[in-house]
């Protein structure tokens, strides 16, 4: 897709996390595209240095639910380039489907660990960075199920629930240093590992993948389709352009138009 050529980064540094693949990819390439210098962040070490390198950024190998790793993440960005201006904390988890009564206490740990710890200790650690910038934007990486809750998600929803409160706490204590927060609430987006769990509920169901794809997400959606990651790319690169200057503590949806349920 074309893209939003007056939107532009020109100067300015960003890190993504989960920048490996998918959404984030997307993100990576949208905003050097725009001009920025992108940190590639990912647990995915060689997939993150593979899309610094095609884009001309750097990259570092993270757990974003480790502190220790995630201060290790800022001083790097702090070694390689003179400041901070955009944190986009896409890094996630998105388990199976499955009822809550059903929940594995280490898996419920481990995806409120990275989806939910991992957006806080991000922003706790870019705040500072920002600040001392003037300020700058934070696009945390929320769901359409952190809108309306679903049957299977319990978990999923908990933690993208979790992002927008985050997000709209998070907007009204830093909009007093120019900080703006902001998330982002994509639908059904056509990454690799979104394919590969919708085949597998596909497989468990007796249906055909792209018959699923079709019945179960795109008929359902006003614009009669599933989203691409670089649709999702060019709205994280509005919010955090200057062009977004007058927008904080807001959830952009971009889902192509689907209802609750």
């Amino acid at each position: 897709m074309r893209g939003f050529p007056f939107v532009v980064l020109d100067g300015k540094t960003a890190i993504v996390t989960g920048g490996a693949a998918g959404i984030g990819e997307a993100i990576a390439r949208r905003f050097a595209r725009a001009g920025a210098r992108v940190l590639v962040a990912d647990l995915d070490a060689d997939g993150a240095s593979r899309v610094a390198a095609e884009i001309g950024g750097l990259s570092f190998a993270v757990d974003v639910a480790d502190e220790t790793q995630v201060i290790a993440l800022f001083a790097a960005c702090d070694a390689a380039f003179d400041g901070l201006d955009v944190q986009v904390n896409n890094a996630g988890i998105v388990p199976q489907k499955g009822a809550i009564d059903t929940v594995d206490e280490a898996l419920w740990d481990r995806v409120m660990g990275v989806n939910v710890r991992g957006v806080m200790l991000c922003t706790k650690h870019a705040v500072p960075r920002l600040r001392k910038r003037g300020g700058g934007s934070i696009v945390n990486m929320s769901s359409r199920l952190g809108v309306h809750g679903a049957a299977g998600f319990s978990l999923y929803c908990a933690t993208k629930f979790a992002v927008r409160g985050m997000t709209e706490s998070a907007a009204l204590e830093l909009g007093v240093d120019g900080i703006r927060v902001n998330s982002l609430c994509p639908g059904t987006v056509a990454t690799p590992s979104a394919r590969m769990r919708m085949a597998e509920r596909a497989r468990l169901a007796g249906r055909d993948v792209e018959a699923m794809i079709r019945e179960d997400y795109a008929e359902r959606a006003a614009l009669r389709r599933i989203i691409e990651p670089e649709e999702v790319a060019e709205a994280a690169l509005f919010l955090a352009s200057d062009q977004a200057a007058a927008t904080t503590g807001t959830h952009l949806v971009v889902d192509a138009g689907r209802p609750a349920g």
